[in-house]
């Protein structure tokens, strides 16, 4: 399994051949604009929740890769009304069997409306079981109870968490989120990209040291294998 950071919350992931694009958040990101969205290849494009820093380049690159689309009810059929035919619905606690490996939908604590300004229907954080891989991609979230479930019934090799604060859970909560999931192997997520959000990299890395956990913090268009 291999994991590609576009900037932000975007991640593409390459699992038996099969690309994976989460949350395709790119054009409007002066961070990423090293990233070319014309080169971006997906089979899969996966959003965790409706918020235009997770979806602005959805519809295009949906459009422009044909990738199946895979959200809750409501961002499936805000999609379909920009004729977007390759979908998948998913909610809350759910699992489905695709080609490449299993996908579960998880709860995630944050809020979620379209940029038209729709109703987006429940977060949610994903959990893809693959070559013998797990991976969880949190979403945006706050730190909940509801992910002492996963540490208990998933075996997580790796772990997609944001840490930027404000919007979502900050660097001392996603360590406590470490240690609930079980999962000693952290990237991190929704940081940086707006002042609110900024985060002092060395800190954030010995904060998960000190608890006996690797914080990996990618420099846009890296590459990680797990």
């Amino acid at each position: 399994m291999k994991i590609t950071y576009f900037g932000h919350s975007c991640f593409e992931v390459i699992v038996n051949g099969v690309y994976i694009l989460f949350d395709p958040f790119i054009q409007p990101n002066e961070l990423a604009k090293d990233i070319k969205l014309s080169a971006i290849k997906a089979d899969f494009i996966i959003v965790s929740h409706g918020h235009a820093d997770h979806t602005a380049d959805l519809i295009t690159l949906a459009k422009q890769t044909g990738a199946t689309v895979i959200a809750n009810f409501e961002i499936i059929e805000w999609v379909k009304k920009y004729g977007i035919k390759a979908v998948h619905p998913m909610n809350t606690g759910g699992q489905f069997d695709f080609s490449f490996g299993t996908i579960k939908s998880v709860f995630a604590a944050h809020s979620s409306s379209l940029p038209d300004g729709s109703y987006g229907g429940n977060p949610n954080g994903y959990i893809i079981r693959a070559a013998n891989k797990t991976l969880y991609y949190a979403g945006d979230t706050a730190l909940t109870n509801e992910m002492k479930l996963i540490g208990e019934f998933e075996d997580v090799n790796l772990a997609i968490l944001p840490i930027g604060d404000n919007f979502t859970m900050g660097i001392a909560d996603a360590t406590i989120a470490s240690e609930f999931i079980q999962c000693n192997q952290i990237v991190g997520m929704h940081y940086d990209t707006f002042p609110p959000i900024k985060i002092d990299h060395q800190k954030a890395i010995d904060t998960f040291k000190e608890k006996g956990l690797t914080l990996q913090l990618l420099t846009i268009g890296q590459t990680i294998a797990i």
